[in-house]
């Protein structure tokens, strides 16, 4: 049997009315040498059945069916370990490829020996008004960003297997598990954003719980620790949330906590400049977009806290725009 390019994996759960139009999505994509791997998940709907008929029709799909429910980051790493092509594709199973999307990414893969992942720009759809997303397009701006969110769309990314050596999702990280094994590759490979939108990505009107929102929190935060250890941050430093602040938006800081992540700003930026692992402009520049707007956000203003900014802190004021420099000085002088 030839080996093919390319092996899709999509995890399956309780996804039968979106199943049939995400598979078909893939089988149609103008790039046709690939394998597609559905996992599934133990579902209790009719997904087993669907995707047993569409098998039956094509013959690229493999499906492996769990007796156990086992977990998204579980299922794909099982996928991956399963894949033949050198090259995989992530995709769920209720989203929509583009039909060149395949055909796009393995362009960028084989004619870029230095690119190890590619993602690109995706669409939201379903419950709320379309809405289209672009991540930073090349590897140092997705680096940097990574410090903020995660900056590239897991259902749209193709990487080449080799570079995963004994990397893996860490099912210890879901339900950020995408986050961090991405962070974790962006050490190890060159990333790349296509700037064009080859997949739509379903929005679903469920209500999210606060248990949840809450993992998420905590998975998010270990993630962004993790890559600030590239920096000798240790983790355990009495100051890491400020490190934190300094390179991932808050949304309301009082003028003192703000003072304290402005210091460690400075100690990233000077241990950045030492070590070399972010691209210090780059760097730089996102630090005081986050910076300015946090001051903007602050929980509470005071003339202190203005004087303190504007002369400690010369070259970070003289970023903020005048409107809100003005703006600042009347919050602070009336204590708003």
């Amino acid at each position: 049997m030839q080996i093919p390019q390319i092996s899709v994996i999509i995890p399956v759960f309780n996804a039968a009315p979106f199943l049939q139009e995400s598979i078909e999505s893939i089988l149609n994509q103008t790039f046709s040498d690939f394998e597609l791997i559905i996992l599934n998940d133990k579902s209790t709907d009719e997904s087993l059945e669907i995707i047993k008929k569409i098998q039956s029709k094509d013959n690229r799909i493999i499906i492996i069916d769990k007796e156990q429910n086992v977990g998204p980051a579980n299922l794909r790493n099982e996928g991956i370990s399963a894949a033949r092509g050198a090259f995989i594709a992530l995709m769920d199973a209720d989203d929509i490829a583009i039909p060149t999307r395949f055909e796009k990414q393995i362009a960028v893969l084989k004619n870029n020996p230095e690119i190890g992942v590619c993602g690109t720009g995706f669409t939201f759809f379903g419950s709320q008004k379309n809405k289209t997303i672009q991540h930073s397009t090349h590897h140092d701006a997705i680096k940097v960003s990574f410090l903020h969110s995660c900056n590239i769309g897991n259902p749209t990314v193709m990487f080449k297997k080799e570079i995963l050596c004994d990397l893996k999702f860490d099912n210890d990280f879901v339900p950020a598990e995408d986050y961090d094994l991405w962070s974790r590759l962006l050490a190890k490979t060159n990333f790349y954003n296509i700037p064009e939108s080859l997949l739509n990505y379903r929005q679903h009107d469920n209500n999210i719980s606060k248990t949840k929102i809450d993992n998420v929190n905590r998975s998010v935060k270990r993630v962004k620790i993790n890559q600030l250890n590239a920096l000798e941050i240790n983790p355990a430093d009495p100051k890491i949330d400020f490190y934190l602040n300094a390179v991932s938006l808050q949304k309301k800081l009082s003028p003192q906590e703000i003072i304290e992540t402005i210091n460690a700003s400075k100690v990233l930026l000077s241990q950045n400049e030492k070590i070399g692992y972010f691209n210090q402009n780059l760097l730089e520049k996102h630090i005081n977009k986050v910076l300015v707007r946090t001051i903007r956000n602050a929980s509470s203003f005071d003339i202190a806290f203005y004087k303190h900014l504007s002369k400690n802190e010369k070259t970070l004021f003289r970023k903020i725009s005048l409107f809100d420099r003005m703006l600042l000085y009347f919050k602070s002088l009336f204590g708003r």
